[in-house]
């Protein structure tokens, strides 16, 4: 009886084991179908897991802040500045380098450890208006850059400087060449200077006269330079402000709106005449406002403040008698969206230290300004 029905029993195993095979086999070829299928509507090749997209970052506009030497190095904002220039190392007729003492030089170091924890560059600034040993600056740094000897000494020590003391770079401060043989000796130094700073990383800017009449609109031919100098530098730093001496004396003629606005025609017009970028160009604005009165001292911005907030929005203002002529804060928005459209490279503040702390800081107000042009999406300065 079991010999009987043991080849059916055998036949039936058989069946249902290959039923159950074909189904595993089915589903298994079918699972590879779908995988195959999907790989296929992109690349033959397996495909890598997609990091999120990284948007390329737009070169940043740069906002440049002058501050003198005696400044405290903690009440700099440096996290609204691109860059801080200290203000000034003095040429002396040999070519030897002057600071104006040993708590300049810690004042130095105290502010380039305090901006690299915002990644703000610092920078030298040599010359300005008035000389350690008296008087003006021009004279010592004229005869400084007209002769190879000094000239090449001066160069020496300004770079031994910048590497010594870990700064990004040099502004040249020789604000008013007289004549075109000074703007030579001029052009001379910045080309001598630049193939020095260049291999090593640093920046070279530089300080302009206006060049432009603030009464007139017309070119100021008194101050002389040889547009051929400006391919040396990274930054152009116009000095829009001080207009009110140009003719009878006017405080109102400080810095107005159409004065920045003619200046940056002049420099803009020239820039392009000769094929250079106007990124390098940065529009100068003062922080400081300026009395009708001659002889009464110029105030901060952040005395005009702490007088009353409200001076923030205006241009000018009567305090202790006198009427102050100076760039509130719908100005300096007004003049940064001017440097914007014109494609400048950014703007800058003498001096950063006269500036009002808090709400009412024009630092911080113009850095936004020039942050609104950025994409907030992959670039925002911390």
């Amino acid at each position: 009886m079991k010999i009987r029905f043991l080849p059916l029993l055998v036949i039936i195993l058989i069946f249902v084991g290959g039923f159950i095979f074909g189904t595993i086999y089915s589903n298994t070829q079918k699972t590879k179908t779908i995988a195959t299928s999907a790989q296929a509507a992109h690349s033959v090749k397996i495909p890598a897991v997609k990091k999120e997209p990284q948007l390329k970052k737009q070169e940043s506009k740069v906002l440049i802040g002058y501050v003198q030497d005696f400044r405290k190095p903690d009440e700099i904002d440096y996290k609204s500045l691109t860059h801080v220039i200290f203000s000034f190392a003095h040429p002396n007729k040999d070519g030897s380098l002057l600071m104006n003492g040993d708590h300049a030089v810690k004042n130095l170091r105290a502010i380039v450890t305090n901006a690299k924890k915002h990644d703000t560059k610092v920078m030298l600034a040599i010359g300005g208006w008035y000389h350690i040993n008296g008087g003006e600056s021009y004279d010592y740094f004229k005869a400084a850059i007209s002769n190879s000897a000094s000239r090449k000494k001066l160069v020496h020590e300004l770079v031994s400087f910048t590497e010594k003391e870990k700064l990004d770079g040099v502004d040249i401060d020789f604000e008013h060449p007289r004549s075109a043989e000074d703007a030579r000796y001029l052009a001379d130094f910045a080309k001598e200077l630049r193939e020095q700073l260049k291999p090593n990383g640093k920046e070279l800017s530089i300080a302009v006269n206006a060049k432009v009449h603030s009464v007139t609109g017309t070119e100021i031919h008194s101050v002389v330079f040889e547009p051929s100098m400006f391919k040396y530098f990274d930054h152009v730093n116009l000095m829009a402000y001080d207009g009110q001496w140009d003719g009878k004396y006017n405080a109102a003629n400080l810095s107005p709106y159409s004065y920045s606005a003619n200046i940056v025609d002049y420099w803009t017009a020239l820039f392009d005449q000769h094929g250079f970028s106007r990124d390098k160009l940065v529009l100068g604005v003062p922080l400081y406002a300026q009395p009708e009165d001659p002889l009464i001292k110029q105030v901060s911005y952040e005395a005009l403040i702490n007088h009353h907030p409200a001076n923030a929005g205006k241009d000018q203002v009567e305090m202790n008698g006198t009427t102050y002529h100076y760039n509130g804060h719908l100005t300096l928005k007004k003049k940064t969206d001017l440097a914007l459209s014109q494609q400048l490279g950014g703007m800058m503040l003498w001096e950063a230290g006269l500036d009002a702390k808090g709400n009412h800081s024009a630092t911080a107000l113009i850095a936004g300004e020039l942050i609104k042009q950025e994409d907030p999406r992959y670039y925002i300065r911390k």
